[in-house]
């Protein structure tokens, strides 16, 4: 049967459910042209107002993960597992969780995103290391992920193309927050990295896409299902958003956090705790570790004997990086030309913060994009971020902020303030939500 890519949109407009073969041959003419762009945006709204059940969710995933190269490491002898984010603040998680896996055996194909809105981005983490190549070529990344164990990259060109062109469409007709469509973006482009497992991290709170923990769950859920059907073994955990989870954002002072975190000179709490907890539950997906305390009793091991930060380090050197980077970062992370204290107007405990406002306090710096084109001042952003519970006063700042010029410094103070409720009562804040598995 000749297939006109119209019939498809009306069905799905209509309410009806698409069959896999409609769904394939759709994104098919996509990638060849026989599809126009403005066919495209017309499926892209049909599904945003008829959404699509799980089966026909699996469908597009796979087609659009098969519109490009799927990665094959059936000649590495171990695990290859990866995670995803849906997004935060000072979220750097994959920074010290990739080393970790690495250091008990796990191989870590990590392709990885930057920066959109209010959350940071883990390769413009990785563009303040001199040198660090986060595009190399498939020889180069299959050698670094052999002899490291772990590489974090980009997306290239030939991984899931259908997804780019699905995205910028949907980026300019308003159909982005759609749980079909935004499960298929996510998890086209994972499932082309050719994995075994997969560990979500999906955030919940005022610093996370997902507000409430209805969204969250329907989310999670969504990825989980797919996922699985698409024959990768997948769980998620639903986790707090609702403060910064590193006392970090920005990028230079994100990768220093991470190596400080690698090296153990300074693990924040809430950090150690869901770094070690998606550590332990994929060595569990992948069939390393069943049993999860042995899994967190492993995680933890490579975290503190330093074999994951040496595996960082080999990383980054491998993807021309410097060969002395996790013993000498000072010398290489970027340094804004103000670094000072921020205060509270009034003494108190931190009752809540607005972690979407404190994203958007780095990117008044310049640490993150207003547009998709925008050059990023890696030095800047915040440390020392004071976390909900924690007493302030004049001698106990809300964070340490570097910044450009006065100018901007002066501006994200302001954010930054208005972002932290100080008073007397502290509500306790949940860190992990849930879990969804297959």
């Amino acid at each position: 049967m000749v297939f006109l890519p119209q019939e498809v949109i009306a069905k799905k407009r209509d309410g009806e459910r698409l069959s896999n073969d409609e769904i394939a041959a759709f994104i098919q003419g996509m990638t060849s042209g026989t599809v126009k762009p403005e066919q495209a945006s017309a499926f892209a709204m049909a599904v945003f107002f008829q959404q699509m059940d799980i089966e026909e969710r699996i469908a597009l995933t796979e087609a659009m993960r098969d519109s490009g190269e799927v990665l094959d490491w059936s000649d590495f002898d171990g695990a290859i597992l990866d995670k995803h984010s849906t997004g935060g603040v000072g979220d750097n998680v994959s920074l010290m969780l990739a080393p970790i896996w690495a250091a008990v055996g796990a191989y870590v194909p990590m392709i990885s995103g930057r920066g959109l809105g209010h959350t940071g981005g883990t390769l413009d983490k990785f563009d303040a290391i001199p040198g660090y190549s986060t595009s190399p070529d498939n020889a180069l990344f299959r050698k670094v992920v052999r002899e490291a164990g772990c590489a974090i990259i980009g997306q290239t060109a030939d991984l899931a193309p259908a997804d780019k062109m699905m995205y910028g469409i949907r980026d300019v007709t308003a159909t982005v927050e759609n749980v079909s469509l935004i499960t298929s973006s996510i998890l086209s482009k994972k499932l082309a990295a050719g994995l075994d497992a997969l560990v979500l991290d999906v955030k919940v709170g005022t610093g996370a896409f997902m507000k409430s923990a209805q969204d969250a769950d329907e989310l999670a859920s969504s990825l989980v299902h797919v996922a699985n059907g698409a024959g990768v073994k997948t769980s998620a955990l639903i986790t707090d958003m609702n403060q910064p989870l590193a006392s970090a954002a920005g990028n230079a002072v994100e990768v220093r956090n991470a190596v400080e975190f690698l090296t153990g000179a300074h693990q924040d709490p809430r950090l150690l705790d869901v770094t070690i907890e998606l550590a332990a539950l994929g060595l569990g997906l992948a069939g390393i570790e069943a049993d999860m305390d042995v899994a967190r009793a492993s995680c933890s091991k490579a975290l503190n004997s330093g074999a994951a930060a040496e595996k960082f380090g080999k990383m980054v050197s491998l993807l021309g990086g410097p060969t002395d980077f996790v013993e000498a970062h000072e010398n290489y992370l970027p340094n804004a030309p103000i670094i000072r204290d921020v205060f509270a107007e009034q003494a108190g405990t931190v009752s809540g913060i607005d972690a979407k406002n404190v994203g958007m306090a780095v990117v008044v710096l310049g640490g993150g994009r207003t547009a998709p084109t925008d050059n990023l001042d890696y030095s800047v952003g915040f440390d020392q971020l004071a976390p909900i519970g924690a007493p302030l006063d004049n001698s106990s700042p809300i964070a340490r902020i570097h910044a450009a010029d006065e100018s901007s410094a002066t501006e994200a103070e302001k954010r930054l303030r208005n972002s932290y409720n100080v008073g007397e009562q502290v509500s306790e804040e949940q860190l992990l939500h849930g879990l969804i598995t297959g």
